[in-house]
C-alpha cells in the first residue's frame, strides 16, 4: 500500500499524512500527545471530522477543544488477515469509538488481546508518531 511510513509503537502501520487548511492544527496538536476536537462557537456542536463550518448550524465560528481523550467503543471488527502492509500484523481490530465529548471516531484498538475487545469497553488515546512531525491516533483500554 502506497504511503504507508512506518510501524508504529503499538505495532501497526502508520500512514504519511497529508493536511488540509481545516485539518492542520487538529494533526499538529498530534505531535504533542493531544486530541483536540472543534466545537462551534455558536451552537457547541462538536465536530468530527474537522472542518471549517459547522454541519449542525453551518457557522463558521469554530475553535478548539482538548479532547480528554477518553471514551468507549462503540463497534469494532476483527480483521484476521491483512493486505499490505498489514499482511504480517493481523489479526487487529478496527473501531469506532464514541470520545466522551460525543463524536465517533474510526481508529484502531491496541494494547491488548484482539479476542479482549468488547463493544463498551473504556478506551483512552494513544498516539503512534509517523516520523513527520505528526502522529496517528488509536485507542488503548483504560
Amino acid at each position: 500500500m502506497a504511503g504507508l511510513v512506518r510501524t508504529g509503537v503499538s505495532g501497526l502501520p502508520v500512514r504519511k499524512v497529508e493536511p488540509t487548511l481545516e485539518t492542520q492544527a487538529f494533526w499538529d496538536a498530534t505531535a504533542t500527545g493531544k486530541l483536540l476536537l472543534p466545537q462551534c462557537n455558536d451552537c457547541s456542536a462538536i465536530i468530527w471530522y474537522p472542518k471549517e463550518f459547522c454541519p449542525a448550524c453551518t457557522s463558521q465560528h469554530i475553535s478548539w477543544i482538548e479532547s480528554t481523550g477518553n471514551g468507549v467503543i462503540y463497534s469494532f471488527s476483527i480483521t484476521r488477515k491483512g493486505i499490505g502492509a498489514w499482511v504480517d500484523i493481523a489479526p487487529y481490530v478496527v473501531a469506532y469509538v464514541e470520545l466522551d465529548e460525543g463524536p465517533r471516531v474510526l481508529t484502531n484498538i491496541v494494547g491488548c488481546s484482539v479476542d479482549d475487545v468488547a463493544i463498551g469497553m473504556a478506551v483512552k488515546v494513544v498516539f503512534d508518531d509517523t516520523g513527520e512531525g505528526m502522529a496517528i491516533y488509536r485507542f488503548t483500554p483504560r
